[in-house]
């Protein structure tokens, strides 16, 4: 299947829903998904995509623990992507995403540190 990257920049609002949780290889085992490209433990967050009036809760996949976000929280998203599947007889959409970290203040870089901008 093919990978459809979706621009962010098109949202009104990107909000964390649910807090990021590792995702499980094996639920029997307990054991965590690990990225095969950076070896990262995977982190599943459920994030409310705002445009216009409509909003959609949708669960994001991540290489890596998302420092800072939680619940409530303004986050922006990078290399956003979304992967429709298909098997045996179910099918949906997975979403996967390079980077989840919280939305810096308005106005201030996002070079640095995440809320650590002019007057903070």
């Amino acid at each position: 299947m093919v990978a459809l990257p979706i621009d962010t920049a098109k949202f009104t609002a990107i909000i964390c829903a649910v807090a990021p949780t590792p995702r499980l290889a094996n639920r029997e085992t307990g054991q965590v998904r690990v990225d095969r490209d950076t070896g990262k433990t995977v982190y599943q967050v459920g994030l409310c995509l705002m445009a216009g009036t409509t909003a959609d809760v949708v669960n994001v996949n991540v290489p890596g623990e998302p420092s800072g976000v939680q619940n409530g929280v303004p986050v922006q998203v990078r290399d956003l992507i979304a992967t429709p599947w298909e098997n045996e007889g179910r099918h949906g959409v997975a979403f996967r995403a390079a980077e989840i970290k919280p939305l810096s203040a308005p106005g201030t870089s996002t070079a640095g540190a995440p809320g650590k901008g002019a007057g903070q």
